[in-house]
């Protein structure tokens, strides 16, 4: 293989792995943005995650509801035989006025009575009416309608909050696969050199200028090359199933590269990066307090609870013997009802003590997590300046090794050169076009971490 042939393909695996490099901020409306919509549409846990929302929203018109009238119809129908009685003696009382009479009168229009008994239990009687209630006074439910409201805020700061992680992990497998991908042709181009290698030392062979250990050099490494072809296409497929499961696709699906997704969105030097240290909109630090805020609504309510429940009603209905539906079976009844719980055992008191341990347990947690972010944050522009270093130092071994192995192969094919030294002279070729490739998508994971740590990336719908 010439000289000139094995700089055009170092230059078009440069120009493919590290091309747009230094190249400023190119925006994400490619494949890789796609992907990340993609995404927000039907990842599975992000999916759990909107369905607890929907239940928070649910929750709140749930408490609203209680504010309003509630109109019920109410209908009972009873019949019975037996059971106890009263005993009416009108017959003892009247007989003997009626009696009296008759003789006054001189005649019988005065028919004598029998004693009554009266059955308690109604026989063939309806009662049907239309309740209408409303809750004049009621710090229960206002509290509750409060704690509703808070936890909906609760709920899409998770939301929001996992899509975020969503959209680093997904940056971050997008970018393994890319690795994992021109790995598998870095491997191909050292076997296609080995192959190059075995058919010159095979013509030197068969020339008699060389033995056959060269060759039986070749012969292996071009083994050990397509046992390593092999592994990274193994990586390959890892990569490419774990994004897939990420959006929630067949895991065999294909992953279209995005060349403007893939650049590098600063300068690849030591400069340190600015970091923003303002951490307080971070959607942890809101579920946090938002936690607070509803162990606080919480413990108000049993607080609250000394105020006395009040609340109105009015029926209108019908209640006769025998379905009989008239002006006088019809009837309305109005009235206020007050509760007033004066002694509870103390269960208010000790539940209201409990509300104000979580919302105390809920700052300390917030405390906890801010320091903990401004670590990660720390942290992750300490990487990204870690992995810049790494990849230009990564772009200048390439750049030697190319030159070096370009020329020991011209010393090699004028007999000057051991094989092995030629073998060694390669594999420093493959080291570093791979430590260029690893530190490459390095920059771009601490990249989307640190995108991540800032909470930077803009979310669609964000409330």
């Amino acid at each position: 293989m010439s000289t000139k042939v094995i700089k055009l393909l170092a230059f078009i695996l440069i120009m493919l792995i590290i091309s747009t490099a230094a190249s400023p901020a190119v925006a994400q409306n490619g494949s890789l943005e796609g992907y990340i919509q993609a995404a927000f549409k039907n990842n599975q846990a992000l999916q759990q995650r909107n369905f607890q929302l929907e239940k928070s929203i649910y929750a709140l018109e749930e408490a609203r509801g209680m504010f309003l009238p509630q109109v019920s119809l109410l209908g009972s129908y009873t019949k019975s035989s037996g059971g106890r009685t009263i005993d009416v003696p009108i017959g003892d009382l009247m007989n003997p006025v009626y009696a009296t009479l008759n003789e006054l009168t001189g005649s019988q229009k005065f028919q004598s009575v029998s004693n009554q008994s009266i059955q308690l239990s109604p026989d063939n009687f309806y009662d049907a009416k239309v309740r209408t209630s409303l809750p004049l006074i009621n710090t229960e439910i206002w509290y509750a309608k409060q704690i509703r409201q808070e936890d909906i805020t609760r709920q899409q700061a998770a939301v929001n909050a996992y899509k975020r992680q969503l959209v680093k992990d997904i940056k971050s497998a997008y970018y393994r696969y890319f690795q994992a991908a021109r790995s598998v042709d870095i491997y191909q181009n050292a076997l296609e050199l080995v192959q190059e290698n075995i058919r010159v030392n095979e013509s030197l062979l068969k020339n008699g200028v060389r033995n056959s250990t060269a060759l039986t050099r070749a012969k292996t490494e071009q083994q050990r090359t397509l046992a390593a072809i092999t592994a990274a296409k193994n990586n390959q497929q890892n990569a490419r199933s774990y994004f897939n499961f990420l959006l929630n696709r067949q895991l065999t699906d294909s992953i279209a590269t995005d060349s403007g997704a893939l650049a590098v969105t600063e300068s690849t030097g030591t400069t340190v990066v600015a970091l923003n240290p303002d951490i307080s909109q971070r959607e942890e630090l809101l579920q946090l307090d938002k936690t607070k805020r509803i162990a606080l609504l919480q413990q108000k309510q049993q607080q609250a609870g000394i105020v006395p429940k009040v609340n109105t009603f009015l029926d209108l209905g019908s209640q006769a013997y025998n379905w009989n539906f008239n002006h006088n079976s019809r009837y309305y009844l109005w009235g206020v009802n007050l509760q007033w719980d004066l002694f509870t055992g103390g269960q208010r008191r000790a539940k209201a003590k409990q509300a104000a341990s979580d919302a105390y347990t809920a700052q300390a947690m917030y405390d906890e997590t801010a320091q903990n972010m401004r670590l990660e944050l720390t942290t992750a522009g300490n990487n990204l300046q870690t992995a810049r270093s790494n990849y230009q130092s990564a772009q200048t071994q390439l750049q030697l090794s190319e030159k070096y192995y370009a020329d020991q192969v011209k010393v090699y094919k004028e007999g000057q050169l051991l094989y092995i030294e030629l073998l060694d002279a390669q594999q420093q070729l493959t080291n570093a076009r791979l430590e260029a490739l690893q530190a490459y998508a390095q920059v771009q994971i601490a990249q989307a971490e640190i995108e991540r740590a800032q909470a930077t990336y803009p979310l669609p719908n964000q409330q």
